[in-house]
């Protein structure tokens, strides 16, 4: 069993009444089927259609606890709150048994904060999104949602982000939800190698479009960026961001293709940033010279 962090009922029992309460305790959990704990977190607000779908999911699998950003954080990567201050307020905001929390921070808040006061104890898994856009190849690198998931690795937790490749308000989130299931289901009886999570990207298609799920690894690709400037009622610069996003890689074993050809990719990432192929071509600089 889980409990949430709050107010809590101390129970005075008479010595002679202990042993026989701890066995019955010990006898019931024996007896009992324990729920996994799954924590749910998103970039794009605790109200996004994505996570309240996703919410849904996850509450046929397992006790939920939901501790999701107070408005949307898309873009935010790995960033946490060290000049302000943070809160997090217990909310209700759809019909279910889950347990609700709106922090006012990152995703990767949202985790450290869950994992370290809301919950009493670790999660069983962390499930992240879903995103509405993709966070293939190298938007892996920019995503909140991501970043919840790889600091769920950070905590040794199996971890897994989620997003569909279509960033509408409006996305029909319900047409995945089987495989999502599904790989939540394997990655709870199985759980994860130790550092890694999960990058899921779900094709825009219909469900009876989808071909099967592919584990691939991240396109070499990047985003050529432009800015539009324009100026203020004062004369002041200012400027959006905007650019197009650029496939160089052309394998068939990456999640750029395996989206392209109507394939939920997977992709694990890892937390180790070294890059290895490098070590014995840096070996043989002279850095001390």
């Amino acid at each position: 069993m889980f409990t949430i962090v709050g107010a809590k009922v101390a129970i005075i029992m008479p010595a002679s009444c202990f042993k026989m309460d701890r066995f019955a305790r010990y006898t019931s959990n024996k007896m009992s089927t324990k729920k996994p704990l799954i924590l749910i977190i998103n970039d794009d607000g605790i109200t996004a259609p994505g996570i309240r779908n996703l919410i849904q999911v996850m509450n046929k699998l397992g006790k939920v606890v939901v501790v999701a950003p107070d408005g949307p954080q898309s873009g935010m990567g790995h960033a946490i709150t060290i000049n302000s201050t943070l809160r997090a307020d217990k909310v209700k905001i759809d019909e279910g048994p889950q347990v609700e929390y709106s922090v006012s921070g990152t995703p990767v808040d949202c985790v450290k904060l869950a994992v370290n006061v809301i919950l009493d104890s670790k999660p069983d898994m962390i499930v992240s999104g879903i995103n509405h856009g993709s966070n293939s190849s190298i938007n892996v690198i920019y995503s909140g949602t991501m970043s919840a998931a790889v600091e769920g690795a950070l905590e040794g937790i199996p971890s897994i982000g989620f997003s569909l490749c279509d960033f509408s308000w409006e996305a029909d989130f319900k047409s995945g939800n089987p495989f999502i299931e599904s790989i939540a289901r394997e990655v709870l009886a199985k759980g994860l190698p130790d550092g890694t999570c999960l990058n899921v990207n779900i094709p825009k298609i219909s469900e009876e479009a989808y071909k099967g799920i592919k584990v691939c690894r991240q396109a070499r690709a990047n985003w050529e960026e432009e800015f539009d400037a324009r100026k203020d009622p004062r004369g002041r610069n200012y400027y959006w961001l905007t650019g197009k996003f650029v496939n160089y890689d052309h394998g068939q074993d990456t999640d750029e293709w395996a989206l392209a050809n109507n394939y939920i990719s997977v992709v694990p990432i890892t937390i180790d940033l070294t890059a290895h192929h490098a070590m014995q071509t840096l070996n043989a600089y002279n850095f001390e010279a």
